[in-house]
């Protein structure tokens, strides 16, 4: 009797838990976009939860910053993932492009980058989101469509160029976002050469180093 009556309210504990964790990741993205310099206390606020309640799931800033970057990085592989079942390779990068520039996932990236330090848990998905990035572009060119001297590494800027835009309303931002991109991918399938040599490996670790 006393296991059957504690159940529940173990159970309770753990959903209000996943409650919390749901609306503090929320608060922290909206903080820390506004002012990557904001104290942790301002993410409880905002999430209307007790600091203790917060320091028991995110022992510091730092974990909470790499959280909310993990967390975005996990949504880019799904997407990722989703499109490559996708058996038209231009329908399946386009469809990508539109579901990544909704979710915002570049925003964390532009401005968070250097505001923490990535630690190993972030690796197999760092690694995971390269190679399907590539093979996105791999199939995209074999499509027809895509321009050759477009590589993986140019999405990056794309994605970060989209999430730049932004207006008072979330409504009107979205829409915004979809017509730059939009924009873009036009410019995706023209003939004639880029200026400059494309992105590199490598060449954008530097903004994840910490700042002092």
């Amino acid at each position: 009797m006393a296991q059957s009556e504690t159940a529940p309210r173990l159970a309770g504990r753990k959903a209000q838990a996943a409650r919390n964790d749901g609306l503090i990741l929320e608060a922290a993205r909206a903080v820390f976009l506004d002012d990557p310099n904001a104290p942790i206390a301002a993410v409880a606020e905002r999430a209307g939860v007790g600091i203790s309640a917060l320091y028991r799931r995110y022992p510091s800033k730092e974990v909470l910053l790499r959280t909310l970057c993990h967390e975005g990085l996990r949504r880019y592989n799904a997407e990722a993932d989703a499109a490559l079942e996708d058996s038209d390779g231009w329908r399946g990068f386009v469809g990508f492009l539109e579901r990544v520039v909704d979710a915002d996932v570049h925003s964390l990236t532009v401005h968070l980058a250097g505001t923490f330090t990535p630690d190993e848990s972030m690796l197999p998905d760092v690694m995971h989101s390269g190679e399907v990035t590539e093979e996105l572009v791999r199939r995209a060119h074999a499509s027809g469509r895509l321009r050759a001297d477009v590589n993986a590494l140019d999405l990056g800027l794309i994605l970060e160029a989209c999430s730049a835009v932004a207006m008072a309303e979330p409504v009107r931002t979205a829409e915004l976002r979809q017509r730059v991109l939009s924009l873009m991918i036009d410019g995706l399938t023209v003939e004639g050469s880029l200026p400059g040599p494309p992105p590199a490996t490598g060449e954008f670790a530097w903004r994840w180093e910490r700042r002092s």
